[in-house]
């Protein structure tokens, strides 16, 4: 009889005490990432344009300019925070298979492409 009280007095104060370890916070620092690319033509030029998201450090999104294996020429343009899009213009008379690497800080980012077939 003396056992039952004294186990509840001393049974009473066990808890579920576990407290979760908490890890510190990830920091993600995600790629600069190429939202929107094309490739289209107006008249006798080709023109690519393209829009950048997520944090952008400051540097220059690069084009390189190819009719079929053929580099055609290069152009770069400085963007920052401010100014995330950029459009690019290359003249190219003839129809032809024509591409532009888009590339940003030397990470190349995407490829667009325009073949073209019939009369222009």
């Amino acid at each position: 009889m003396l056992l039952a009280p004294l186990l509840a007095v001393l049974l009473g104060g066990c808890r579920y005490t576990f407290i979760p370890i908490i890890p510190e916070p990830v920091a993600v620092s995600l790629p600069t990432r190429l939202v929107t690319a094309s490739l289209r033509r107006e008249g006798r030029d080709l023109i690519a344009s393209a829009a950048l998201s997520g944090k952008v450090e400051a540097g220059y999104l690069s084009v390189v300019w190819f009719d079929a294996d053929r580099e055609l020429g290069r152009d770069s343009v400085y963007l920052d925070a401010a100014q995330r899009s950029a459009e690019f213009r290359i003249t190219a008379p003839d129809k032809g298979s024509y591409r532009a690497l888009l590339s940003f800080g030397g990470v190349l980012l995407r490829q667009v492409e325009l073949r073209e077939t019939g009369d222009l």
